[in-house]
């Protein structure tokens, strides 16, 4: 079922090392409120839950995935790919996410959220970016759910933008639609979520990369609009 959300109280930030992508953030997310962007390594970040885009293996073996593990130890891998076995039988799709404890004080939490099957995949083609974001968010839902308040604040990259090769303004207007979710909405599984997505985006390529999309989710008995 799908619920609303009026206000999110989370504090949303947006870091990356590539300006590139900082920038087209600021031109994506210029007049969503709540959002901080900045040049930088997520590694500075002082929040509850850091996202990092991984493959459906969880294989921690490349982009931030690798510095994450480095700076947190070879335990959060583990602790990742127990979570995709528990949960989905060792394969996390794309558009679904786990959250772990990281084992540190900052940040508590890993969200780990594919953009790709297969370590270094090209995804310039695909609407995993969106895909990826939005599962992350409802990650963080799922969290809070369970253990109410645990993640107040949360940091992300530019998904895909780096190994995935996604051009920095496609990145940054897929994240938005992916973010737009998360205010209102949340989901009572990564299926639905899933779907809702694909069937809206189907024909993006159609459309020009400056332009965002925000997808409405579907209405059923029980939801409000």
């Amino acid at each position: 079922m799908t619920e609303d959300r009026v206000k999110s109280p989370l504090r949303v930030v947006l870091t990356d090392t590539d300006v590139t992508v900082v920038r087209a953030w600021r031109a994506a997310f210029a007049d969503t409120p709540g959002i901080e962007i900045r040049q930088g390594s997520i590694l500075d970040e002082r929040v509850d839950a850091w996202v990092s885009p991984t493959n459906s293996r969880g294989r921690m073996d490349g982009g931030l995935d690798a510095v994450v593990k480095r700076h947190l130890g070879a335990g959060i891998q583990l602790r990742v790919q127990r979570a995709i076995r528990d949960g989905f039988g060792g394969r996390l799709p794309v558009g679904s996410a786990v959250c772990v404890p990281s084992g540190a004080v900052n940040p508590r939490f890993l969200i780990s959220a594919p953009t790709m099957e297969q370590s270094s995949q090209n995804v310039s083609e695909t609407l995993n970016v969106a895909l990826a974001c939005a599962a992350a968010f409802q990650a963080v839902h799922r969290q809070n759910e369970a253990a109410p308040g645990s993640i107040g604040s949360v940091a992300l990259v530019g998904m895909g933008a780096r190994i995935g090769r996604v051009p920095a303004r496609v990145c940054a207007n897929l994240m938005w639609t992916g973010y737009t979710l998360f205010g209102d909405h949340t989901f009572e599984d990564y299926d639905e979520l899933r779907g809702t997505i694909i069937a809206q985006l189907d024909d993006i390529e159609k459309a020009p990369d400056t332009e965002r999309v925000r997808i409405a989710p579907p209405v059923r008995g029980g939801a409000r609009r």
